[in-house]
């Protein structure tokens, strides 16, 4: 074989090892390729993330530059009080409001307090007996009724024995009243008189016709009252037979750091409102014995009616004696003429006055712990916001809240000084001490049972 002549093998290896070298070659190529690739992507890759860093936001920070205003200590402390203020006046609306829609039930209740208030000692008393406490609540209850239908029954009798004297001299009286028109300092003339007699008469028949065509809230009205009646009744009753129990329930709605101070607060108010009845009916009683007495001097007929009516309507502030001290001057107009009802309409004013400016204010400022100044300034309030019904509630709330504020200001904690200042409590005032063993006793014989 010749050297230069190559074998089949050779040849082959040849192609192999060109094929092989050619391989490589491209996959060196790719490999290049791919490198460069990857170096693009990762350079346009940098590229985006820088341009997106100097997209983003920059947020500066540091220390807060606010400042508080500055306004004056005593605006701060005077805007503090006023918003709160008008806070306290909104519920306080709310809640007149409210309670406008519920009068009906609402002012029951209010005089079956102050029944309870005025009857509690006697319940009391009784239960001191060992008279069961709510035999004795019924039983001051019904006494209570008979007493009130004797003096109705007592001033119908009265009435009833004297219309006819009355009657009889109604006519003499209009004569001299006719008389004195025309005799008198106004001279007035027949015609004259007989207009104002007719314009009277007219008068009268419009107001007839106008109850006649309001007969359908009269009847409303009646109904109410009777409504009215029975509430006083059963809510009197429950109150002296279970008031301890109801004002439990009352304490348990407050939140229980609060109970002791609201149970507190409940019992000095009800004192309050105990000492302002019984000043009320001190008060009561001295304008109609004042005024029996005045109608007494004048030889005035039906002087005990009048001195009933006088007692019930007394209990009215401020204008309930004066309107039922009216009766005695009508009566004595009619029986005695028109010098004599001049002087038991002075007689009444006299007493009127004593009332207002001796025994009202002092008398309700020293039971009530009121000062006279505060005592007026309540019933006038009342009266502007409510009418009558203002005016006979608005002395009892304001001598309960002073005796609550003034109670809440010596507050302790219940400890043993709690427990000795309800002692102390307990042992001034004897309305109270009573319903505080009536309770231990109650609770004594559930335990046992």
């Amino acid at each position: 074989m010749k050297r230069g002549e190559d074998s089949p093998e050779s040849e082959a290896q040849e192609e192999a090892e060109a094929k092989d070298a050619e391989a490589a070659a491209e996959q060196e190529a790719e490999a290049r390729l791919r490198a460069r690739l990857v170096q693009q992507l990762s350079h346009q890759w940098e590229q985006v993330r820088e341009v997106r860093r100097q997209e983003e936001p920059v947020i500066e920070t540091g220390p807060s530059n606010f400042s508080r205003a500055q306004v004056p200590w005593a605006y701060d402390l005077a805007a503090a009080w006023a918003w709160r203020f008008i806070v306290i006046a909104a519920a306080l609306l709310m809640i007149l409001w409210t309670l406008k829609f519920f009068v009906v039930l609402v002012f029951p209740v209010v005089i079956a307090l102050f029944i309870s208030a005025l009857a509690a000692p006697l319940v009391a008393l009784m239960e001191r007996l060992y008279v069961p406490r709510k035999l004795a609540a019924f039983l001051v209850v019904l006494g209570g009724v008979a007493a009130v239908a004797l003096l109705l029954t007592f001033v119908g009798q009265q009435v009833a024995s004297s219309i006819d004297e009355l009657s009889g001299k109604v006519s003499d009286g209009l004569g001299e009243i006719r008389d004195w028109l025309q005799t008198g300092p106004l001279h007035a003339s027949d015609s004259q008189i007989d207009k104002w007699i007719g314009q009277s008469q007219d008068y009268v028949e419009t107001q007839g016709k106008d109850l006649a065509n309001n007969a359908t809230e009269l009847g409303s009205a009646l109904g109410h009252i009777v409504a009215g009646i029975f509430i006083i009744l059963f809510s009197t009753y429950f109150f002296l037979a279970d008031g301890h129990r109801i004002w439990a329930w009352v304490v348990r709605i407050f939140p229980r750091a609060a109970r002791s101070r609201a149970d507190s607060s409940g019992r000095v108010a009800w004192v309050s409102l105990t000492q302002f009845v019984r000043a009320t009916v001190l008060v009561a009683g001295t304008d109609a014995i004042g005024i029996m007495i005045a109608a007494l001097v004048l030889h005035v007929p039906l002087v005990s009616a009048i001195g009933v009516i006088v007692f019930l309507g007394a209990f009215i502030p401020l204008v309930g004696a004066f309107l039922s001290g009216t009766v005695a001057v009508l009566v004595a107009l009619v029986a005695q003429g028109p010098v004599v009802a001049l002087l038991m309409l002075a007689g009444v004013v006299l007493v009127q006055q004593i009332e207002a400016h001796v025994l009202q204010p002092f008398l309700m400022g020293r039971f009530v712990s009121v000062h006279p100044l505060g005592v007026i300034l309540s019933i006038a309030a009342g009266a502007i916001v409510a009418g009558i019904i203002g005016a006979l509630v608005a002395v009892p709330l304001a001598a309960a809240l002073n005796a609550v504020v003034q109670h809440l200001a010596t507050y302790t904690d219940v400890g043993e000084s709690g427990e000795q200042a309800a002692a102390d409590d307990a042992a001034a005032d004897p309305v109270l001490a009573a319903e505080s063993q009536a309770a231990q006793r109650e609770a004594e014989s559930e335990e046992q049972s």
